[in-house]
């Protein structure tokens, strides 16, 4: 199979990881309308295709949070990634690492940060939920600040769980409830199951061992549900700001006055996010969301995007609208679950191949360039 866009990797992916697992990553909350919307939104909107111009200086270099990159991209926080590959967590740092972009592990991982940094001995970025247990709250900051995490990725859409409707079929929970039906489907994905057997890290490394009470994966079914914080306000995300001490992005706003109030919260960044659409469906695309929120915090206030990136295109044309850079999680997952590390390397270079080509034919040498004047519009039609 010749693999040249991320359609392939997602394709390839289905095929090697059981359904549960894929299901979990590919699926929207309830009618999966704002799913489709995060993709949709993207083809509405138009480049500006400019010749006659010296191409050959080419630059996607950029900065994310004061760290240079590569290339303004990021791999986002994924729930569960040690079950789409073995070792998951780390092969897609090291493949971010490789490629010179920053990566995101999340607190429900299946790989603990002592892991990551093991395995890469280079700084990385954390997700954290906002938990009940203050205890373990300070315990997994410290243990961040340990293990070298720079940035702290506060999410803030999920303190209750959007219902989708195939991870409620198929029994999906934290951890994986085996059924009959999912027994079946493992079995007929031997060399995934054969993978997973070879590895220790199947349980949540992040939480196991380290949250009071939570010695086994039998105990953290009745402490996730426990924890999710349905108090969060504005106070407690100032308090956490100032428990972590450092650097930290809010992520799930999605709404021009709640990144108002982001913005006097103490945070550095905002990730304008509706969490994939995994969680209020007929809530806007993230890029439709993006302009009143960039109006909302004014100019110079770093706005990263995430949900419904999956080329290069829809990267620069997130930009282009107002974000300083982006977040993949689907992407980046496809390429992990169909081929490792080599498939998330695989991943991020077919996005910087899609951006550096698509740049070239909007006539722009230099990433920090791509702004509004490289879309089309109605005004530009009426001439």
């Amino acid at each position: 199979m010749v693999i040249t866009e991320i359609e392939d990797l997602r394709r390839l992916y289905r095929r090697r990881v059981p359904r549960m697992f894929y299901d979990y990553v590919d699926v929207g909350a309830w009618t999966g309308s704002t799913y489709r919307a995060n993709r949709e939104d993207f083809a509405r909107i138009l480049l500006r295709q400019r010749v006659a111009r010296n191409i050959e200086a080419r630059n996607l270099s950029a900065t994310m949070m004061g760290q240079p990159v590569s290339m303004p991209v990021a791999l986002a926080p994924v729930g569960l990634l040690g079950m789409q590959h073995p070792d998951g967590e780390i092969h897609a740092a090291r493949a971010a690492q490789a490629a010179g972009v920053p990566f995101t592990l999340s607190t429900m991982s299946m790989c603990s940060l002592e892991d990551i940094a093991q395995a890469t001995g280079a700084p990385f970025w954390f997700q954290l939920y906002t938990l009940r247990d203050e205890e373990f709250l300070d315990n997994i900051l410290e243990r961040a600040r340990r293990a070298g995490v720079t940035v702290l990725v506060l999410t803030l859409d999920l303190t209750i769980q959007g219902q989708r409707h195939k991870d409620l079929k198929n029994r999906m929970t934290a951890p994986p409830r085996l059924t009959l039906g999912n027994l079946i489907n493992i079995a007929m994905h031997p060399r995934w199951a054969m993978g997973m057997l070879g590895t220790k890290r199947r349980s949540f490394g992040n939480i196991v061992g380290h949250a009071r009470g939570v010695d086994s994966l039998g105990d953290l079914m009745d402490w996730t549900s426990r924890q999710f914080d349905q108090r969060l306000d504005w106070a407690r995300v100032e308090q956490i700001i100032r428990k972590w001490g450092g650097p930290v992005i809010l992520k799930g706003i999605n709404d021009p006055e709640d990144a108002r109030r982001a913005l006097d919260s103490g945070a550095q960044a905002i990730l304008v996010s509706n969490h994939g659409g995994r969680q209020l469906d007929g809530a806007p695309s993230t890029i439709r969301a993006l302009p009143s929120i960039r109006r909302a915090v004014g100019p110079d206030f770093p706005l990263y995007l995430d949900s419904g990136i999956q080329s290069g295109q829809e990267a620069l044309k997130a930009i282009a609208t107002g974000a300083n850079g982006v977040f993949i999680g689907r992407a980046f997952t496809y390429g992990l679950g169909a081929m490792g590390q080599s498939g998330v390397e695989l991943a991020l270079s077919i996005l910087r191949r899609e951006m550096d080509i698509t740049m070239a034919l909007c006539g722009v040498n230099d990433i920090a360039d791509f702004g509004p004047d490289c879309l089309w519009s109605d005004e530009l039609a009426a001439g």
